[in-house]
């Protein structure tokens, strides 16, 4: 770490309690002067950034090819070792979706007119005349025609709330957003409110990792802990994956390389789990493989369905 000069004052900035050496004997506070030289500062950054107290370099180590070993030794009462979950998942998640906006985006140099958007503007007249099918009845131009031909329509030939929804963006968007800005916009949604999803979900998951063990062994705290890790790995091998992407495009593009990748990261994310399952909860081999097997399948259907609920609003704040 850097070291800051000592401050001649020995009164603790913090809680004035007296400092006789370099650290406050009463909160623990550093005893160095408030303002440093930029030098301090930038080297304090990248030592506190790779370094992380010791601590960081091996709890990425641990967290990615030790499974559940981290919130077992965490829990265990060895916390000075390893970086604290709630800290580690928020510096893992500001990675995850910072980077994938920072690498530089090679697909131009095939083809350079590839980046260009292809803005189609249509009048109104040309609206009012193509108009919009809906279930292979009447073209529909305005949202007053869609909501008479809704309302027409018998029971059990009306359209569903999605349908509808989406006849609505395309008539209000008609000749204002071209594919590739709603394409744009959607991704961008998504992006943007992945990690509020995520966050609101783990307490969920937790839950459900409480409910399938001992009530008396096992506190909603531990439950929560291996979220926060699991989570944490999921968003570190995504950028990972990401990462790893981006330098096989520099040399070879193509959907298999990507394929491999997704299918590598989606295996490895898999066996994980009922790796560290087993690990941290130490059951009998069978049961554990049991447990996480239905854990498995309940959060696959929940995330599924918390990300086709994101995927809904994301299109339909497209504006």
């Amino acid at each position: 770490m850097g070291h800051g000069k000592i401050r001649i004052d020995k009164t603790c900035l913090n809680c004035h309690h007296v400092v006789e050496n370099k650290y406050c004997p009463n909160c623990g506070q550093e005893n160095t002067e408030t303002r440093q030289s930029f030098h301090y500062l930038f080297t304090h950054f990248v030592e506190d950034l790779t370094h992380y107290d010791g601590s960081f370099w091996k709890t990425i180590k641990t967290l990615l090819f030790k499974p559940g070993k981290l919130t077992k030794e965490y829990l265990a009462g060895k916390r000075k070792m390893f970086v604290p979950p709630v800290k580690l998942y928020i510096f893992i998640s500001f990675v995850a979706f910072l980077l994938p906006k920072l690498l530089p985006d090679y697909s131009f140099v095939e083809d350079p007119n590839s980046f260009k958007k292809q803005q189609i503007t249509i009048s109104d007249d040309e609206i009012a005349k193509k108009g919009v099918v809906v279930a292979n009845g009447p073209e529909i131009a305005n949202l007053k025609q869609l909501d008479s031909v809704q309302n027409s329509l018998p029971e059990t030939e009306k359209l569903s709330w999605l349908e509808y929804e989406t006849y609505k963006f395309t008539i209000k968007n008609k000749g204002k957003v071209s594919k590739s800005d709603a394409r744009d916009q959607v991704k961008e949604n998504l992006i943007h409110n992945l990690p509020k999803v995520l966050f609101l979900y783990m307490p969920i998951f937790a839950f459900f990792l409480w409910l399938f063990h001992n009530k008396k062994k096992w506190y909603y705290f531990d439950s929560g802990v291996f979220t926060l890790h699991y989570f944490g790995f999921l968003l570190l091998l995504f950028t990972i994956s990401v990462v790893v992407e981006w330098l096989f495009a520099l040399v070879y593009s193509g959907d298999i390389v990507s394929f491999l990748i997704g299918m590598t990261t989606l295996t490895y994310a898999f066996f994980y789990f009922f790796r560290a399952h087993s690990t941290f909860f130490g059951e009998k081999k069978y049961i554990s493989r049991l447990k996480s097997l239905i854990l498995f399948i309940i959060n696959i259907f929940l995330i599924t369905f918390s990300l086709i609920a994101l995927l809904v609003y994301s299109v339909y704040t497209v504006h």
